[in-house]
């Protein structure tokens, strides 16, 4: 098999894959939209055995202190207008009905579909539906039903400022007095949420907290918009844990909808959140807590996904006070690995990860000095090239010696003619008398693809490549080329190589060649522009090589003719 057919055949193979993770999204099941008068309230969690919504779940291990939420018993305080709050970094939005976060946007984050406005995250959008939602277990504390009293409906984090706190006050209920704080810091995207609670009551009081995120399976709409510069491949979308024991597990939809237990229960450390394109959103409880992980369905298309942590008993006239955090932004892995152990590993690189994570990191050094991902991807591809050179420049003059050795080959073509085995014969002695390998420049290849699908996961996985710009027509690395520039000239470039390279003997297999640049640029019209920027600068220098190595060559053909 000759260098051509093999590059036909690996980027064939590549984009097949491609093709069938995108019949994989296209055909898998359906989720049902739910009408937005037709939405139930997501229930308190409850154990999967326990399909009543009403029913409060108690803590393993903790006193049975919880009973049923009256569902039905209507609260005496009108929940009147969202709490508004401004910070830094966010734009949010907390409903005095649980005192939870309701719409969430990240100012400094752009949406992919109208750059020109900032990301929302979170809101009880009927077609994208996510919200975060907190309580106590307990008999008559709130919940994430409860009306809060918040001290005023609008908060903005003061010039000067590090954090910002939100307070919202329970009405009392069986002798306990709760304070609901959310604290807000600069530059983070950390949210404290936190419980003080009072036992005014004569018995001692053991309350459960929960933390929990509520949202349908549908993928954000922005996604969309995404996937389609990523030639159909879509990243994973639904609930993630991490515990030191079992490590990060994903979990799909599909197998909470089907009741089935994939991920660790119980544990003194560990987080879980939802992950999503570029953006992940997590409680991280403190380590050494006792905690739940819980993951349920709540009805057709919504699902609920949080962790429950006792609060040790409250004696009579005591506060006590829970804490948990949550951190809902980009999936930056420089601020996650700093968050919380084993939060960086939401960054979806695919199954190249171990290729993928050392790239990318080179590739942020590069960034760092030079301060353009595009050029950062240049010299990448230049450093590449250079640590490949030694086995590049090798296969390089094995092909030269081939395209040398054409017109012997054409005269053993005519010699045998239709005989097939004697042609492969005489063609094989023909290599060993002139101490060539024919498949000596398959291995530059081959040792490069993975190099390519780890590149490509980097750009598809990593949010510091989400619209970041190179030059004059390419605003958006992550994205295609809007004027397909970059496809042409690799086009350009790949037929340039092609006639650097010995031509196949099989004239179908010649006209098959010069097929492939235009096949490959059509591929390219859909890959990110940043990955067509790399296999042009490939290519590129992959011509300047062979074109020396083919000028060597020949200087050494016509002084070994003169002897």
């Amino acid at each position: 098999m000759d260098t051509q057919r093999l590059i036909a055949l690996v980027v064939f193979s590549f984009s097949a894959l491609l093709l069938w993770e995108a019949w994989q999204k296209h055909n898998a099941p359906k989720e049902l939209a739910v009408p937005a008068s037709s939405v139930p309230a997501a229930s308190v969690p409850k154990p999967a055995a326990t399909p009543a919504p009403a029913s409060v779940p108690t803590m393993a291990g903790a006193p049975a202190t919880s009973a049923p939420v009256p569902v039905g018993t209507a609260p005496a305080v009108v929940a009147g207008d969202p709490i508004r709050v401004q910070t830094d970094l966010f734009d949010a939005e907390i409903n005095p009905q649980g005192g939870d976060i309701r719409r969430l946007t990240l100012k400094q984050v752009h949406s992919a579909l109208d750059r020109t406005q900032p990301l929302t995250l979170m809101e009880p959008n009927p077609k994208h539906y996510f919200v975060t939602q907190s309580g106590l277990i307990g008999e008559g504390l709130p919940t994430h039903k409860t009306v809060f009293e918040p001290e005023k409906r609008n908060y903005s984090m003061a010039s000067g400022a590090d954090t910002l706190e939100v307070r919202m006050r329970a009405r009392e209920a069986n002798g306990a007095e709760v304070v609901k704080r959310l604290i807000f810091h600069r530059a983070s995207y950390l949210i404290d949420v936190a419980y003080d609670v009072k036992n005014v009551s004569a018995q001692p009081i053991a309350p459960v907290a929960y933390f929990q995120f509520y949202r349908d399976a549908n993928p954000p709409p922005e996604e969309a918009a995404q996937t389609s510069a990523f030639a159909g491949v879509t990243t994973f979308t639904g609930p993630a844990i991490y515990t030191d024991k079992d490590k990060f597990v994903k979990i799909d939809f599909s197998d909470i909808a089907k009741g089935k237990q994939v991920h660790a229960k119980n544990s003194k450390d560990g987080w879980i959140g939802i992950i999503q394109h570029y953006f992940v959103s997590a409680w991280l409880p403190k380590e050494g807590l006792e905690r739940e992980f819980y993951t349920y369905k709540v009805d057709e298309n919504r699902f609920t996904t949080g962790v429950k942590v006792p609060m040790p008993a409250i004696a009579p006239g005591a506060t006590a006070t829970i804490d948990v955090p949550a951190y809902i932004g980009p999936q930056e892995t420089d601020i996650l690995e700093k968050v919380a152990p084993g939060l960086d590993l939401v960054v979806d690189y695919g199954w190249l990860k171990i290729l993928a994570v050392p790239l990318f990191v080179f590739l942020k050094w590069i960034h760092d000095i030079v301060g353009n991902w595009g050029w950062a991807i240049i010299i990448l591809t230049i450093t590449i090239k250079l640590v490949f050179y030694p086995l590049n420049a090798k296969a390089g003059r094995s092909m030269a010696q081939m395209k040398v050795l054409a017109p012997k080959m054409e005269k053993l073509k005519q010699l045998y003619g239709e005989d097939r085995q004697k042609l492969n014969q005489a063609m094989m002695e023909l290599y060993k008398t002139e101490k060539i390998n024919p498949l000596g420049g398959c291995l530059p290849i081959v040792v490069q693809i993975p190099v390519f699908i780890a590149l490509y996961w980097v750009l598809l996985g990593s949010i510091e490549l989400r619209h970041a710009p190179w030059l004059g027509w390419i605003r958006d690395l992550s994205a295609p080329d809007p004027y397909f520039i970059l496809p042409v000239i690799y086009a350009v470039s790949m037929f340039v190589q092609t006639k650097l390279n010995p031509q196949p003997a099989d004239p179908v297999q010649a006209r098959v060649m010069l097929m492939m640049p235009i096949m490959f640029s059509v591929f390219f019209l859909f890959f990110p522009a940043g990955l067509v920027l790399y296999w042009v600068v490939q290519n590129l220098l992959s011509i300047l090589q062979q074109w020396h190595i083919n000028r060597t060559l020949e200087r050494e053909a016509k002084a070994k003719a003169r002897r």
